[in-house]
């Protein structure tokens, strides 16, 4: 089926892997003249109900014009997809063009995988196939007693109209996203990817494939963990050479092991793979966790035999977990899973733990169990072939034995889905993530990652952007994980500091400055001789200070009372408040010295975080800080210009890659109509060869006006200037003219427009750039020297809120001189987020924008105005986050 020629006009990249209801993996993609056996296939195992649901008639048998029809499409105004499990087709969706803005819309399922959500996919990759050539609104026939199509219509989130005639209920509904229908989508993905990463983290039976009578062998060692943890379900070792291992049945092949396996862990060299799964597929394994190395991050071959792994696992509804991956820890009593190569078990917690490297996933695991901080779940992702952290963090939403999330991160495949997981994830649980850049050189061999165009500054802003705490290194990781997984967000900002060494008290008032956190209770010092009564009174003094937000303690060794009673104290203190409380104790006998959480006695259940030094205490509590503060503002609601006609938009890109496919510059004209379309007018500028051309341009704008250069070149020539401004009468026009061409002629920079005069204000650079990594990106600046020689220029990431267009606008540095800097009058504000808004909407609905750059912008107290706009369009990329569910 591979190797078969594929028809003109096949569009391969409609092809897509998407997670069911239930958890696996079907395979959608355009239909083809040679599925003709495979629709025959799939209609005679249908029931004669189906069938009669489907055609309206007992149409047992398909005849050969039939299937021709069904399979020979022209992949524009007549469409069809099929849904494939093991090669087999077991959904059929289509839709056939009525004119020019509709298309009537129909569906197949088969019997044995009805209630998989099937016939939802197939309409949002439909929808999404049609809305690009045009398509606006689907229609669709349904018998009123097949209630299931007629779910899939109204459940889908569209504004649906029915309308009964000759028995036979019509269907229609407009196809553009909705609120409703984007939130259907994602809660759908968002379940089915849960689901399936639960069924791997939780399964019953695992087959362990590569077990051996070596103690030393990495199958051996799995197994071993997997039985030293007391897994709760059943273990059965695959190994075809001998018949017993470990007082267990060893079993020959999977295809053996009575009952379903849910989790097949493989650990066989990586040319024996291939067969492993093959063998797997056809036990009906649910989920792979490849431990094998000698993949892509082997070089060519490698990479080879890895896409062809994720080709056979997922062709059979299977999710992989790796390749080289260090393995899965389930900490949940319930489970008790350990199938991972950690020599070192961390505590059952409430962490959430994501590695993608192995050798590090080992070194993650023994510093959380240093630091005695409990573990609820732990992934190594290996080569992140299928399972990434996105379906992790799917998990996590819905974990209730989760309380906070670390990803440890050496790639992304998919920034822009990554972003809105966990924004939805750090909406109710702080998630960390550890990650040095983006650039190619921290990608390690073997993972599957875009490259990017983008400055480091767009992946911080994407983390801000969705709430996510970023650290540099793993130390800072777990800092702030003791403190979030164990104690309540701080409210605010205002901390106390109690302690015993007036050094210790003053290290942390100015670390607390550093980091933006105001001490308002204290440095208080206690006596060295101070007694346990004392420690509590002075820890609930601040605790019960209404002006405190958070406790900072920071003790030395202190002389008459025992160690111990300062730390109870400390503990017993911390858990009857509602407030944030970490602790710095420095060479306490019986108290760990910072590199464990230590935990309460007396009747106290929460664990109090302990640092080796105040600073680190300081800089977890700010990050704590931060985040809570993030989490408890208004995030606003998703932009939504009005005055948008994307028709008219779609026709300008359209009609420009006809003649040009490979891309090109807008002329001014076809800038200003695309740009149009958005609601965004683009103020004329008209060419002038001569002083008299240039005074009759005047005539028709109005005076006063402007006279530039169009060269390049020179909005960065800082001695010589480009531009003659306020021209208000021929003399001064002329004049000018005289003195910008004899300035820049030796340049060759003399080509000038005449554009009527602005209104005095800030000039600012809007743009927009379609990046292979995180699909659009939306810069913001205050023009000339804050642009081009201090780089302060802000980004975020589509989708926006009202809430992020203001805080783009407000996060650039110079962003002052917009609100009115040493009194002058602020710039119309909202005139700019809304030109910003409907920019980021314009980069959002088309990726056939390259770039885009509005410069300058003139802000200023009455409103904007785009004084210049200059669009390149190329052929639209494949974006990793296409707006349809898909695995990437």
């Amino acid at each position: 089926m591979e190797d078969e020629p594929l028809p003109p006009g096949y569009p391969a990249e409609w092809e897509a892997d998407v997670v069911l209801r239930d958890g696996t993996v079907a395979h959608l993609r355009p239909i083809r003249p040679s599925d003709g056996d495979g629709i025959r296939r799939f209609h005679n195992a249908q029931s004669d109900e189906s069938i009669y649901l489907r055609f309206f008639a007992p149409l047992r048998r398909l005849s050969d014009s039939d299937v021709h029809r069904f399979t020979h499409v022209d992949y524009v105004d007549r469409v069809a997809l099929v849904a494939t499990m093991r090669e087999d087709i077991i959904g059929i969706g289509r839709y056939d063009r009525i004119d020019a803005r509709s298309a009537e819309v129909a569906f197949n399922i088969s019997d044995h995988y009805q209630g998989k959500g099937i016939g939802s996919v197939l309409l949002e990759h439909l929808a999404a196939i049609a809305r690009e050539f045009g398509i606006a609104r689907f229609t669709a026939e349904v018998l009123p007693q097949n209630r299931k199509m007629l779910a899939v219509f109204s459940d889908a989130g569209y504004d649906v109209t029915r309308h009964i005639e000759d028995g036979i209920v019509e269907v229609g509904f407009d196809i553009e996203p909705t609120d409703s229908s984007k939130a259907v989508a994602m809660s759908r993905e968002h379940r089915a990817e849960a689901l399936s990463v639960r069924s791997i983290l939780h399964p019953r039976t695992i087959a362990v494939i590569g077990a051996s009578r070596r103690r030393d062998s990495i199958g051996s060692q799995l197994l071993d963990r997997l039985v030293q943890a007391g897994f709760t379900g059943t273990i059965h070792p695959v190994n075809p050479n001998v018949r017993t291992l470990r007082r267990r049945t060893a079993y020959p092949s999977v295809a053996a092991v009575p009952g379903q396996v849910d989790l097949a862990v493989v650990a066989v060299p990586a040319h024996a793979v291939l067969e492993v799964v093959d063998e797997c597929a056809e036990a009906g394994v649910k989920a792979l966790l490849v431990v094998s190395s000698g993949f892509a991050e082997e070089g060519r071959d490698g990479a080879r035999l890895q896409a062809e792994l994720l080709r056979r696992a997922r062709g059979s509804g299977m999710r992989v977990v790796g390749p080289n991956s260090f393995g899965l820890i389930n900490n949940d009593p319930e489970v008790r899973l350990n199938a991972s190569l950690a020599p070192t078990l961390p505590p059952h917690g409430r962490f959430g733990l994501f590695a993608q490297s192995g050798a590090l996933g080992i070194a993650v695991l023994a510093s959380a169990a240093r630091r005695n901080l409990g573990i609820s779940t732990f992934a190594s992702a290996g080569n992140r072939v299928d399972v990434s952290g996105n379906d992790f963090m799917q998990y996590w939403i819905d974990d209730e034995s989760t309380a906070a999330v670390g990803l440890y991160l050496e790639s992304m495949g998919n920034p822009r889905k990554f972003s809105r997981i966990a924004r939805n994830l750090a909406l109710i649980k702080p998630v960390i993530v550890v990650k040095s850049g983006v650039s190619r050189f921290g990608v390690p061999p073997g993972h599957r990652v875009r490259r990017t165009k983008a400055r480091p500054d767009v992946f911080e802003a994407m983390l801000k952007q969705a709430g996510v705490i970023r650290v540099e290194n793993v130390h800072q990781l777990f800092d702030i994980a003791q403190l979030v997984t164990h104690q309540p967000l701080p409210r605010g900002d205002r901390v106390a500091i109690v302690g015993n060494s007036t050094a210790l008290g003053t290290l942390t008032a100015d670390a607390c400055t550093s980091w933006g956190l105001t001490v308002a209770h204290g440095p208080v010092c206690l006596p060295t001789e101070a007694t346990a009564a004392q420690f509590r009174t002075a820890l609930a003094s601040a605790f019960d200070d209404p002006k405190v937000d958070s406790v900072l303690t920071c003790f030395i060794p202190p002389l008459v009372t025992n160690d111990a009673d300062v730390a109870a104290a400390v503990r017993d203190t911390a858990a009857g408040a509602d407030k944030p409380c970490a602790a710095t104790f420095l060479g306490m006998r019986g108290v760990d010295d910072g590199h464990a959480s230590v935990t309460g006695t007396g009747g106290s259940t929460r664990a109090i975080p302990v640092y080796t030094m105040p600073e680190d205490a300081v800089r977890a509590l700010a990050a704590a800080t931060r985040y809570g503060q993030w989490r408890a503002k208004d995030h606003g609601t998703p932009v939504a210009p009005a005055g948008i006609n994307r028709r008219i938009a779609e026709d300008v890109v359209h009609t420009v890659l006809s003649v040009d496919p490979k891309g090109r510059r807008l002329a001014h004209d076809e800038a200003s109509a695309l740009l149009q379309a958005y609601g965004v007018d683009v103020w004329g500028k008209e060419e002038a060869g001569s002083a008299d051309e240039a005074v009759a341009a005047a005539e028709r704008v109005g005076y006063p006006v402007v006279l530039k250069s169009t060269a390049p070149m020179m909005r960065h020539q800082g001695g010589v200037s480009g531009v003659r401004v306020d021209l208000r009468t021929e003399a001064a026009l002329r004049a000018g003219w005289d003195s910008l061409t004899e300035r820049l002629a030796p340049l060759d920079a003399d080509r000038l427009v005449v554009q009527k005069m602005a209104t005095p204000g800030v000039p600012c650079v809007i743009t927009s750039d379609e990046d292979p990594l995180f699909g659009p990106v939306i810069g913001f600046s205050v023009a000339g020297l804050p642009t081009e020689l201090l780089g302060d220029i802000a980004y975020r990431i589509p989708p926006l809120t009202d809430v992020t267009v203001s805080e783009l606008i407000s996060s650039v540095k110079a962003a002052p001189v917009l609100h009115g800097h040493r009194g002058a009058t602020p710039v119309h504000r909202a005139a700019l987020a809304d030109l910003i808004a409907r920019v980021s909407v314009l980069a959002d609905d088309l990726p056939e924008v390259a770039s885009l750059v509005l410069n300058p912008v003139n802000a200023h107290p009455g409103g904007v105005e785009v004084l210049g706009a200059e669009i390149v369009l190329a052929p639209a990329p494949r974006r990793a986050d296409p707006g349809r569910r898909s695995l990437t």
